[in-house]
């Protein structure tokens, strides 16, 4: 049963990825001619098209596939509660849930995109690649404040550092 559990979370966990990703990517104005975003694209069009058609968007949000997200996280975590046999209706567990998984897997999806951005760089840095471009504008956002406050040491920049050591603490504090 632990089995059926791990592929059906980590199935589900990168569904939900792909969609916040397709949101990520439209915060931070990343370029969607890259065959990154358009693979993003190309995934989660089935979904958002037809939510598009129902829900316009307000201002910068997209609607669609901020509903996508949550929709999709309150899916996994109504099947994770069913294969594990933990009752829905616990005083809104499942909606703090739901919440806690959305928020755990953006702060994943920027840890790892911060420690792959960082690596890239020392490996290649000033090179291209359709993955250091999305890399790019999904980190320099959140890198920014921190070099504001920290500036290179030694020519070596310490932002990714501090941005990794901040997300795994706010990792940490979820339950």
């Amino acid at each position: 049963m632990n089995a059926l559990i791990f592929i059906v979370q980590t199935l589900l966990s990168l569904t939900v990825f792909v969609f916040l990703l397709r949101l990520l990517l439209q915060w931070s104005r990343a370029d969607f001619r890259n065959q990154i975003a358009q693979a993003v694209v190309r995934i989660t069009n089935p979904v958002i098209l037809p939510l598009r058609r129902i829900l316009p968007p307000i201002g910068k949000l997209d609607t669609a596939s901020a509903v996508a997200v949550i929709l999709l996280a309150a899916l996994e975590e109504l099947v994770l509660f069913a294969l594990q046999g933990v009752p829905i209706g616990l005083g809104g567990y499942w909606p703090r849930a739901v919440l806690f998984r959305i928020i755990t897997i953006t702060l994943m999806t920027y840890l790892y995109a911060i420690v792959l951005y960082a690596l890239l760089s020392m490996v290649a840095p000033g090179g291209y690649s359709p993955a250091q471009s999305i890399l790019t504008s999904l980190c320099e956002p959140v890198l920014r404040p921190f070099r504001r406050i920290i500036p290179p040491v030694g020519g070596i920049d310490l932002s990714p550092l501090w941005a990794t050591i901040i997300l795994i603490a706010l990792l940490m504090l979820l339950p």
